[in-house]
């Protein structure tokens, strides 16, 4: 059964944070590592849009997540918490999120992409050239770099898709070259539009 399927299935054919039925997709819940239905939600145009593009995002759209927190999905709690920080400031939003408990990992998962923190605290991760990188950008490397504890050299212009970042330094990012997972230093890569 395709992931599109299973999450039409398990969410009624609804939309998992407003319950919209029209325009649904698939939505995979940065970072994505491995996709999935377990990675994933079933959310309409409107919640995607709002997700992807924050100086969209409608206060009133979300007074929904009130019902979509409490699901038992893992995505569906997380994207719930992450909306419910970005809204805090509107005053409701913030009751909600003193009432959602997330278990470690699921909250882990949640604060993995910096939503909720001020501007001050996030850790930005640029390439050599000053670009921002996000999750999921798609990066060149610049020189020919030997990975540690390997004989394994990623030659200069390999192309990693699909990037992660760390959260803890700005320095580091990760991602797969020759199917090997691997740390990158930011300095040696060049962002790919």
């Amino acid at each position: 059964m395709s992931v599109l399927k299973e999450l039409e299935q398990r969410s009624g054919s609804k939309c998992e944070l407003c319950s919209a039925t029209e325009n649904l997709k698939v939505f995979e819940v940065p970072p994505i590592s491995t996709g999935g239905v377990d990675r994933s939600l079933l959310a309409c145009d409107t919640c995607i849009d709002q997700i992807e593009h924050p100086e969209r995002t409608e206060a009133n759209h979300w007074r929904s997540l009130n019902d979509s927190m409490w699901s038992e999905h893992a995505s569906v709690q997380v994207m719930a918490w992450r909306m419910l920080s970005r809204l805090k400031e509107e005053g409701w939003p913030q009751d909600l999120l003193e009432m959602l408990y997330l278990e470690e990992n699921t909250l882990l998962w949640a604060k993995a992409t910096g939503e909720g923190e001020d501007e001050s605290e996030k850790i930005i991760h640029r390439d050599v050239n000053g670009v921002v990188l996000e999750t999921g950008d798609s990066v060149v490397l610049i020189k020919d770099l030997k990975v540690k504890g390997s004989s394994m050299v990623a030659k200069q212009g390999t192309a990693v898709r699909r990037i992660s970042l760390d959260h803890e330094n700005a320095d580091y990012i990760e991602g797969k070259v020759d199917g090997q997972q691997i740390v990158i230093i930011t300095q040696y890569v060049k962002k790919l539009s």
